[in-house]
């Protein structure tokens, strides 16, 4: 089921947008000439960034399991961008088909694609709701209507704080999103960190600026933050290619980005 509130065809194609050019780095193919440019403009800055988005995913895919392993069966996914098989209720409904997914995105060109979000399994379920994680008793609102917040869910965060800019307290909406969710539940989050290369930040924030959409990367501190309070599962807030890594992994090498699992106590 999907909650949008507007037609996916009010689409502005003459401005990138983040999940698009999320696409293009993935070698998608749902994105247009505006995200092409921002995105090769955003490759001739940082080369690697088409590997930091698949390390990206990567750790999505994993996360997924390790709390699915874990006996959660029911998540919430904002900021999912742009449906990549797997996706993440593909991923844990292979481990329990009874698993239920919310998600969110503020992207209209997801809402046009949540029918592929939305095939999941007979016995679970799927729902799909635009909504921006800045307004986080909104998405929390939809949630409660398809996952049952008196048991565990797991909150993904993937790739997303980094479009939050401190201004708006990032933090703030992270504490806002677990604090209705019982003990037991997780956070799965991945973030940008300026670390590797400080001197190329401020030019990528220009480009993403240009369609509407700050970037702000941080340090390991500042993405440890993220998870104060929850108890933070091994090996900690580390690199994403470190974290628990398998042998079907596409990118091995250090990427910028960290990323952590934690439960909420």
């Amino acid at each position: 089921m999907t909650d949008t509130g507007f037609s996916a065809d009010d689409i502005d194609t003459s401005k990138p947008h983040s999940a698009r050019m999320y696409d293009w780095f993935l070698d998608g193919k749902d994105h247009y000439a505006a995200d092409i440019a921002a995105a090769r403009k955003v490759v001739e800055l940082f080369p690697g960034v088409k590997e930091t988005a698949w390390a990206n995913r990567e750790f999505m895919h994993r996360a997924a399991r390790f709390v699915a392993d874990r006996g959660v069966h029911q998540f919430l996914d904002i900021g999912t961008g742009i449906p990549t098989e797997p996706n993440l209720h593909q991923i844990v409904q292979e481990i329990d088909a009874r698993a239920r997914v919310v998600y969110a995105d503020n992207d209209p060109i997801v809402l046009r694609h949540a029918e592929a979000l939305l095939q999941g399994t007979l016995e679970g379920c799927t729902a799909y709701v635009h909504a921006d994680v800045r307004e986080p008793e909104g998405i929390l609102a939809y949630a409660r209507e398809y996952l049952d917040f008196d048991s565990p869910i797991g909150l993904s965060l993937v790739a997303l704080m980094q479009f939050v800019p401190d201004d708006q307290d990032p933090w703030q909406i992270v504490r806002m999103l677990l604090e209705p969710m019982v003990s037991g539940s997780y956070l799965m989050l991945s973030h940008v960190t300026w670390e590797f290369d400080p001197e190329i930040w401020d030019r990528i924030d220009s480009i993403y600026r240009a369609g509407g959409t700050p970037v702000k990367a941080r340090s390991h501190s500042e993405v440890a933050q993220f998870f104060e309070t929850l108890e933070v599962c091994e090996p900690g807030v580390a690199l994403a290619t470190q974290w628990h890594p398998d042998p079907g992994m596409r990118i091995r090498e250090d990427q910028p980005l960290y990323v952590g699992v934690a439960r909420k106590l």
